[in-house]
């Protein structure tokens, strides 16, 4: 066998198997605790529409300075309504969970 003609046919099938590959990102929304309905609405539809791209969105809610002794109550209301508003398009793949000072929730596409 000619280790040449090998090393090509080997170099042809990575080349395929990387153009067939589909790769998926994990793009992330940025809330406050204090976000207006408005704002909200907006972002939940920038959400949407990484969804609809099969992309991961990693759902972040920051508090800063005495905001963080509101995270157990409006931090998870918060959480939990914009869950509700992505039941239809979104699974989630993790629910809020306090990493530091921010409250974080992963969702992939349905």
């Amino acid at each position: 066998m000619n280790y040449d003609k090998f090393r090509y046919e080997q170099k042809k099938k990575q080349h395929e198997a990387k153009r067939n590959q589909t790769v998926v990102e994990t793009k992330e929304i940025k809330f406050r605790p204090k976000t207006e309905e408005h704002d909200l609405n907006f972002k939940v539809k920038s959400i949407k529409k990484f969804l609809a791209q099969k992309n991961k969105v990693k759902i972040t809610m920051r508090f800063r300075g005495r905001e963080i002794t509101y995270s157990q109550s409006i931090g998870l209301e918060a959480m939990n309504n914009i869950a509700e508003m992505l039941t239809e398009e979104a699974t989630i793949i993790q629910p809020p969970k306090m990493e530091g000072r921010q409250l974080v929730m992963f969702v992939g596409p349905k």
